[in-house]
């Protein structure tokens, strides 16, 4: 049984994320999506544990799932989608380190997942002695890495702690402004028990295949989702003959590439951070640029912000091209309404845009479906529209314009060029 998961999102109660992230409101937006299993987001916040408590109930599986009081609350507004799809929901939550170690300042952003309320529980009653969990749901704690992965293990060994978007850097493990050079340097002795992370946005597969160090780690992708569309971005695509918290967390410790078959991303050029840069001076830098500038900014002279594929080329003990033998495949796409977008040459917020979305996840079951398994035969009667086809042809073939994001700015992907838009845009308004 084919399972995609997400498991980093976020609620309502965290900052800069929408307040129409509740768990019902999740579930449908995930049939839409086709996740098969979802986290939680921010159980450390006592507010969003509260009404994990009310409205999920444990499954046989091991996971959870909605009440059917809380299934009954869905919001009308996200109807549409393979509402047979059953979403469960694994407890997550993300936190936030910032220490010193090394004679620096540590900025880390960590996932943890747990098997049980239970186990919840204990976390957030030992970190509720060591900071404050109730004003964010992404805490901020002045809390070694080390230690948390150990209050984590402490409260259950079939916990995970996973390294959230590992390359960000100003918040992240390798992070070049703020973090480490390896996971031992990290993660002390506990490092043997940290089996995954998070790639992020910003890397792909392939850029992490570059460190050896890496090898045995299983590389992870979600979404970090701030609101309901944004579900799925990225995902994580496992076969399960019958799902369970337990196959998962082995599929994952174990790199079993019989039952984790491949992770869903971003092009990493879209990312916020993939190459360098300086964004109030609208100047963006490759690698080789910054080190011809002495990582100073062309215009004004400060420093830029070192991105990702900078760090992992400073990182790196591989050549591009080579490959581990155990790694886990992947599938770069665009969102599907980034497509129908493209396809009509409007903004992607439009109602023309969201009709269309809705229009085709109810006849296509839901968007990975379309976006992954549906033949250009099938497409046909779920777009109705040759344009949006042809959008989902050229994503999949990766015949895409890219202008890369960094110092915090998206990249820029273009399906079409300037000249298709155009026509696109005069076709939508004959």
């Amino acid at each position: 049984m084919r399972v995609i998961a997400d498991i980093h999102i976020h609620s309502r109660y965290s900052r800069a994320c929408s307040r129409d992230l509740t768990l019902p409101n999740i579930a449908a937006w995930c049939a839409k999506k086709g996740i098969g299993l979802v986290g939680t987001g921010d159980f450390t916040h006592p507010a969003w544990f509260a009404g994990m408590q009310k409205e999920l109930q444990p499954h046989e599986s091991g996971f959870y799932k909605l009440t059917t009081d809380a299934a009954s609350g869905r919001h009308p507004a996200n109807g549409g989608g393979n509402l047979q799809l059953t979403t469960f929901f694994v407890p997550t939550s993300e936190i936030s380190c910032i220490y010193k170690c090394g004679g620096k300042v540590r900025r880390v952003h960590i996932i943890v997942v747990a098997p049980t309320l239970e186990v919840v529980k204990k976390i957030n009653t030992t970190l509720a002695s060591i900071g404050n969990i109730h004003s964010d749901g992404r805490p901020i704690l002045g809390l070694d890495a080390e230690e948390l992965a150990k209050i984590v293990f402490d409260a259950s060994p079939d916990c995970l702690v996973i390294p959230a978007h590992a390359w960000t850097p100003w918040f992240a493990v390798f992070g070049s402004q703020s973090g480490f050079d390896s996971l031992e340097e990290c993660f002390g002795e506990t490092t043997k028990h940290i089996h995954a992370i998070e790639t992020g946005l910003s890397s792909d597969p392939k850029m992490n295949w570059r460190l050896s160090q890496l090898d045995r780690i299983t590389l992870l992708s979600n979404s970090d989702a701030h609101s309901l569309a944004n579900l799925g971005r990225e995902a994580n695509v496992f076969d399960f003959p019958k799902p369970s918290y337990a196959s998962f967390i082995d599929a994952i410790r174990t790199k079993d590439q019989k039952r984790f078959l491949r992770t869903i991303e971003f092009f990493p050029e879209e990312g916020k951070y993939h190459v360098d840069g300086h964004r109030a001076c609208s100047v963006r830098l490759t690698p080789t640029e910054t080190k011809k500038h002495k990582g100073l900014c062309p215009k004004c002279g400060k420093p830029v912000t070192v991105g990702v594929l900078y760090r992992i080329d400073a990182l790196a003990d591989r050549k591009k091209k080579e490959k581990p033998a155990n790694a886990i495949p992947y599938t770069s796409m665009v969102p599907l309404q980034e497509i129908i977008a493209e396809a009509f040459g409007v903004g992607k917020q439009s109602k023309k845009v969201q009709a269309m979305y809705e229009k085709m996840v109810a006849r296509g079951g839901s968007e990975f479906e379309i976006l992954l398994d549906a033949s250009y035969d099938a497409l046909s009667p779920i777009a109705g529209d040759r344009r949006i086809i042809e959008g989902i042809r050229r994503v999949r073939e990766g015949k895409l314009t890219i202008l890369p994001g960094y110092d915090g700015e998206y990249g820029t992907i273009r399906v079409f060029n300037d000249a298709e838009r155009k026509e696109n845009k005069q076709q939508k308004l004959l």
